[in-house]
């Protein structure tokens, strides 16, 4: 396979869990649970907001669109890694790959400018209350969660299409349990220094820059905050802002961990095991959190289905 280009390569070999021969049926169990439950919580909550009008604001509507996220991505990566803990050959097609690649960067960073806009609304929410059925028309909430899913779009668009460029000199190989690009970049040869250090800088610019702005949302958020002179108006406003805070703190850790880790030696057990904690364990506490957070969710949960139950 020398000097041949990506397009020429039929399939990958998938070998992300093959560092661990005796745990792969505990964790098929483990990660399969873990993803229904993630599927069933987020459906909840989207069922809820569905049903319940008073929940029909700009906050949880965002909530729906995030959820919504987390189920496209969840089910690009976590179905295939299940058949693959199963399989004795993990293989995956070269379109498919690509395919995994971009409908996981896809709704990626749509996750992340999803929580800038939930941040945006909070601030426009506690800092300027009288415009903010204004400044949040339905109008103008359509309007960002469509720029969000189209900036996830091309910016899925533009790294798979980076990596999928380039020269495969190596074998055909992945020590990842999906396409990944650090793993598949290892794979090529050429301009791939280049390329690395452009999607790098997508991804770093794109996650930092999100990141600043929730910080300044949140910055002005505490200062109109602590100008409340009440302490249940100051719980009262935090609380609306605490699901959030909690997603986006657990969100961009585990984000920071796995983009912003020192280079250097790593091995495959513990990039694996690194991998999982964003593409599972993530998405299976976010529903969680705006579950047990969220006290108007939580209450219309219990209003519209554990009551019946």
């Amino acid at each position: 396979m020398q000097g041949a280009n990506f397009s020429a390569v039929t399939e990958f070999i998938l070998i992300g869990f093959s560092a661990f021969p005796h745990l792969q049926l505990m964790f098929f169990l483990l990660f399969l649970l873990m993803y229904l439950f993630t599927l069933l919580g987020n459906l909840l909550i989207m069922a809820t907001v569905w049903k319940d009008h008073s929940l029909h604001t700009p906050m949880y509507l965002f909530l729906c669109a995030l959820s919504i996220s987390e189920i496209l991505y969840t089910f690009t990566i976590i179905p295939r890694m299940l058949a693959d803990l199963l399989s004795t050959l993990c293989s995956i097609p070269f379109k498919a790959c690509a395919s995994q690649m971009f409908f996981s960067f896809t709704p990626g960073f749509t996750h992340s400018f999803l929580l800038t806009v939930m941040g945006y609304d909070r601030y426009v929410a506690i800092c300027h209350p009288l415009r903010y059925n204004v400044l949040m028309s339905p109008r103008g909430c359509a309007r960002l969660v469509a720029w969000s899913w189209a900036g996830g779009s091309v910016m899925g668009l533009v790294v798979t299409t980076a990596v999928f460029q380039l020269t495969i000199c190596g074998s055909n190989v992945i020590c990842y349990f999906f396409c990944h690009v650090p793993p598949l970049m290892k794979l090529a040869c050429g301009n791939v220094s280049t390329v690395a250090k452009g999607v790098g800088l997508v991804c770093i610019t794109a996650l930092l820059g999100c990141g600043v702005l929730i910080l300044l949302s949140y910055a002005f958020i505490v200062a109109a905050i602590l100008r409340i002179p009440s302490a249940e108006g100051r719980h009262k406003a935090f609380s609306t802002c605490a699901s959030h805070l909690t997603v986006v703190v657990v969100h961009y850790g585990f984000a920071f961990a796995i983009y912003l880790k020192p280079k250097g030696p790593q091995s495959l057990e513990g990039d694996t095991l690194m991998g999982i904690t964003y593409t599972v364990f993530t998405p299976f506490l976010s529903p969680i959190i705006f579950s047990l957070r969220n006290r108007e969710l939580k209450e219309a949960v219990k209003k519209a289905f554990l009551s019946k139950l």
